[in-house]
């Protein structure tokens, strides 16, 4: 009877522990910080370098938990920001300042934003197969071409290169507005005649395009046109080149226009993450370059100012200013 008695109470006590452990436990996860990172489309650069950068802060900052969001682009990775269903978001130059500025797809909707982090520039490729005639930009004149995802800021560098090349993209040309994946599907089944794509190199979906039989892809050259898109919308862009071999078979440089990515946040972050976090990403930025070579630009090198429209978080500018980089 002793024994019963003892046994009860050892069960009880262990049953009291137990309760007590999870309840800690749940403590613990109450107080996890969620981290959740807008990117893009899976046939895009975005997605996978998200998912190497929620990695590696998950790894360095476990009180944090980190999620990667599929998105349309930077468009919508800056609505996301604002409306505080993420916390970072990649995104193009351009769009960050159309945000700030109220402008454009944000007009009337101005967005606080703050860099951490300048990351990679995005060259804009022009894309397009053999026999569609297409050689210029002036010969998307008619031609049904792809100028990004609603939601990409690959549909508002797109739209500033054609008005350049003095076309309309409603009324000059039959618009489609799809991902790069889709795209490269649409061209492949002969849907569209070519289609824009602002990203990082290489970017998956176009090597598909260049290693698939039976069609011959072709990038148009456009950098002739930077200095109207800079004289009209402030200097974001800059000339740039996609060297041959960057795409498999492919032998000819291709003079295109490039701007600068950045992973922004909104006005909640403290300075404590911030520093945290531009810190992780900076020193653990080789763990990055095996999902994607673009990583490499993750430097300190290039937190200048006039590569971010955008004003760096104070957390990030004080870990810059420690390693004798003025933000």
């Amino acid at each position: 009877m002793a024994a019963a008695k003892t046994m009860k109470k050892t069960a009880a006590a262990l049953a009291s522990m137990l309760v007590a452990a999870l309840a800690l436990a749940g403590v613990g996860n109450a107080q996890q910080k969620q981290l959740s990172i807008g990117t893009g489309g899976p046939g895009g650069v975005y997605f996978p370098l998200g998912g190497a950068v929620a990695n590696v802060l998950a790894k360095a900052m476990p009180d944090l938990h980190t999620t990667v969001e599929v998105t349309g682009g930077s468009v919508d990775n800056i609505k996301l920001i604002a409306t505080g269903q993420s916390e970072l978001g990649f995104t193009m130059a351009d769009a960050a300042m159309d945000a700030m500025q109220g402008h454009d797809k944000f007009k009337n909707n101005k967005v606080a934003l703050q860099t951490l982090l300048v990351v990679y520039p995005n060259r804009m490729h022009v894309v397009t197969i053999e026999g569609t005639g297409i050689e210029t930009l002036a010969d998307l004149r008619g031609k049904r071409v792809s100028t990004g995802s609603p939601g990409s800021a690959t549909e508002i560098m797109a739209s500033r290169a054609i008005e350049a090349a003095g076309l309309d993209k409603d009324k000059d040309m039959h618009r489609e507005r799809l991902s790069v994946a889709e795209s490269v599907n649409a061209i492949i089944d002969r849907r569209i005649d070519a289609f824009f794509w602002v990203g990082g190199i290489p970017t998956a979906a176009i090597s598909t395009l260049a290693t698939t039989a039976g069609v011959k892809m072709k990038l148009i050259d456009h950098a002739e046109f930077v200095e109207k898109m800079n004289e009209k919308y402030g200097k974001l862009y800059s000339r740039s080149r996609i060297k041959a071999g960057t795409y498999p078979g492919y032998k000819t440089d291709c003079d295109v226009a490039e701007v600068w990515n950045l992973i922004v946040t909104g006005k909640r972050m403290s300075d404590e993450d911030a520093y945290a976090i531009a810190k992780t990403l900076v020193e653990k930025k080789e763990d990055i370059v095996k999902v994607h070579k673009e990583a490499e630009s993750f430097s300190l090198d290039n937190q200048v100012q006039d590569r971010s429209p955008v004003p760096f978080h104070p957390g990030a500018l004080k870990y810059f200013k420690e390693n004798g980089v003025g933000g």
